[in-house]
This record gives C-alpha cells, sequence and structure tokens, in this order.
C-alpha cells in the first residue's frame, strides 16, 4: 500500500491519497476540501481513483465528498452510522467555519467495526473508535502497518471531546483498546499534524502513555 499525505483546508487537514501498487486503484480518505488539487493529484500519480473513504463527519474531513463523489463518479464508504447526524450538519458546519457552502450527502455504505474496504487488491480493516464523535472510524492496513486514524490521536495528543457527543472517556478508551493492540510497529496518519507511531504514543503521550 502506498500513500500521499495532501493537507487540506485552513485546518491542514491530511487528507490521504492512497493506492495499491498492482493495480494502481486509489481511494481519497477525508477529502476535507480544495477537491481540484485532490483530482489533480491522482491525475499526477497516474492513479484510478475509485472511492472515498471517512473516518468521520467534521467539515474539515467530509467537506470536499460530495462534491469530489460526483465529479468522479465514485462511491462513498464510512464512517460508523452514528455519525449521520454530523453529515447531515455539513452545510451549517461550512457556515460555522467559514467555509465555502457544501452539499449534505449519505455514504453508499455505512461501515461498521470489524469491516473490510478494498483498495484495488488491498484490504484495510475497519475500527469503530468513538470518542471524539461517536461514529469516528479508523482504517488499518496489516501489510503495511499503517493506520489512517483521523481525530482519534496525534503526535503527543489526542482528539478534542468537547464537540457535541463527544466523551473523552470513551475516546481514551477506543485509543487503548483498539489502536494499542496494533502492535508498537504501526504507523499512523493523524487528521492534523505529523506521523507518528503506536509505540512511541504508547510511551510518550501524556494523555494516554502507559505509566505516566
Amino acid at each position: 500500500m502506498q500513500y500521499r499525505i495532501l493537507p487540506v483546508t485552513p485546518f491542514q487537514q491530511n487528507c490521504t491519497l492512497l493506492w495499491c501498487p498492482e493495480t494502481r486503484k486509489a481511494a481519497l480518505v477525508d477529502p476535507g476540501g480544495e477537491v481540484d488539487r485532490l483530482l489533480k493529484a491522482v491525475e499526477s500519480e497516474g492513479l484510478t481513483l475509485e472511492k472515498i473513504l471517512l473516518t468521520h463527519g467534521h467539515i474539515d474531513h467530509a467537506g470536499g465528498t460530495a462534491e469530489l463523489a460526483r465529479r468522479a463518479g465514485v462511491p462513498i464508504e464510512g464512517p460508523q452510522a452514528e455519525e449521520r447526524f454530523w453529515l447531515e450538519a455539513l452545510p451549517q458546519q461550512s457556515r460555522m467555519f467559514g467555509f465555502p457552502q457544501v452539499e449534505q450527502f449519505e455514504p453508499n455504505r455505512w461501515l461498521e467495526d470489524g469491516d473490510t474496504v478494498t483498495v484495488g487488491v488491498q484490504t484495510l480493516s475497519v475500527l469503530h473508535t468513538p470518542g471524539h464523535t461517536p461514529g469516528h472510524i479508523v482504517f488499518f492496513h496489516q501489510g503495511a502497518n499503517l493506520a489512517l486514524v483521523g481525530d482519534v490521536l496525534f503526535a503527543g495528543s489526542i482528539g478534542r471531546t468537547d464537540f457535541p457527543r463527544g466523551d473523552f472517556n470513551t475516546l481514551i478508551r477506543s485509543i487503548r483498546t483498539k489502536l494499542w493492540p496494533l502492535g508498537d510497529d504501526v504507523n499512523f496518519i493523524p487528521g492534523h499534524g505529523p506521523m507518528s507511531s503506536i509505540g512511541r504514543e504508547r510511551r510518550t503521550n501524556p494523555f494516554v502513555a502507559e505509566g505516566l
């Protein structure tokens, strides 16, 4: 599995272009905006976009989804169904945070814990990781030791829990019971900021490190 991180929107959200090296088929994970730029990135890598994957429904992660799906003619997979209210509120979110007006949409496929998604011939596992939002999910590719964790975990920090239906204790439980077991050698792409590893955060992250 190969990838390219494309920070988008004023929030510098990490949209990830993820692709299968065998088939050159690709997914865009969390296309928050700047759709023209995202499509150009797909083209510049010589890829065929086959789907959109979403970790959760916040505007900086999902704001470009409806436009991208329409223009590229691709389906939307994820997040988990508890995220419906956030997706329905995308037009309101765009006004609140000063984004261009965006469209509501419903994913072609809601995802649940234990599901899998494919990109070309590559398979990623789906982990339901509520706390930042109730329907947040993480995508994990075992062969590449790579997780796309959205706004659950960051290098040195964790996701906010002060949004509607966020919950701090639930988020901590998601990190410790869903992410830690992936293994210390797993690298992850967070929703914002630099990549890190599960092992590094388990040892040093001031919010969730073991023994601190």
